[in-house]
């Protein structure tokens, strides 16, 4: 393994979101403290919740989730388009470095960006309300797993798009709105049963009930059936970048 090639892109990367820390790091900080303000503190206290932790409490682990989705999926697109974009992606392309390591490089780095967002949003909830963790080690694993994964297949979209719509065409229309019909401001139990099993063909569901159940030891969906459907998104991702490298797709033209 090239680990002088590795760390150049990891450290590339990195050094990418801390230059503009106001737009990488505090700006989805500021945004999902203002949906915890809206909804935790205001719209939550008025909320009849059945259940054994507070609303406010309940909402974190859903908004960590949606943060670590969007914004691994976004620094891992951006990363690898803007170099295509502009023609340097070539340099790394003859770099004696493989595609894995170009691939871990930025989707690592992707992943490291989103559990600091992760863990700040954590820690500015801590000022509103205390939110216990029970299994913390369980935690780290779904956050990894979920912000690793979004990084590949934000990786994938960076590859694919070949224009500024394009890449903001699966966030925007795809992951937003299934983000918020994830669970995230509500339990899958207050909805309709027609309502409620319609809801499992969501996956960023299964996301949100695995995180939530590491922190609270409650869910509606079992914990291992939520890691393995992220496990086999996981692996449908290494599946497509294989093909990517394998056949050259918009790399090689």
């Amino acid at each position: 393994m090239n680990k002088i090639g590795f760390a150049t892109i990891y450290f590339k990367e990195m050094a990418r979101t801390f230059r503009v820390p106001g737009q990488t790091l505090i700006s989805p900080v500021m945004t999902t403290a203002l949906y915890f303000v809206v909804f935790g503190s205001a719209i939550g206290s008025q909320v009849d919740f059945n259940l054994e932790v507070s609303y406010a409490q309940f909402i974190v682990p859903g908004l960590i989730m949606m943060s670590l989705i969007t914004n691994s999926m976004s620094a891992a697109s951006s990363g690898i388009y803007f170099p295509r974009f502009i023609g340097t992606i070539y340099e790394i392309f003859s770099a004696p470095i493989s595609y894995t390591e170009i691939t871990l490089g930025y989707t690592l780095a992707a992943t490291t960006r989103a559990l600091i967002i992760g863990a700040l949003i954590y820690i500015t909830a801590l000022f509103f309300t205390p939110i216990p963790v029970e299994h913390p080690f369980i935690a780290l694993f779904f956050a990894f797993l979920t912000a690793f994964s979004f990084s590949l297949f934000g990786f994938i979209t960076g590859i694919w798009a070949d224009s500024f719509e394009k890449l903001s065409l699966f966030p925007v229309i795809i992951l937003t709105p299934l983000s918020f019909l994830g669970g995230v401001f509500y339990s899958l139990d207050m909805l309709p049963p027609f309502w409620q099993t319609l809801s499992l063909a969501n996956p960023v569901v299964y996301m949100i009930e695995g995180l939530r159940w590491s922190f609270f030891g409650i869910a509606m969906i079992n914990p291992l059936i939520s890691a393995l459907l992220i496990s086999i998104f996981l692996m449908i991702c290494f599946g497509l970048l294989s093909y990517i490298f394998r056949t050259g797709y918009k790399i090689k033209n």
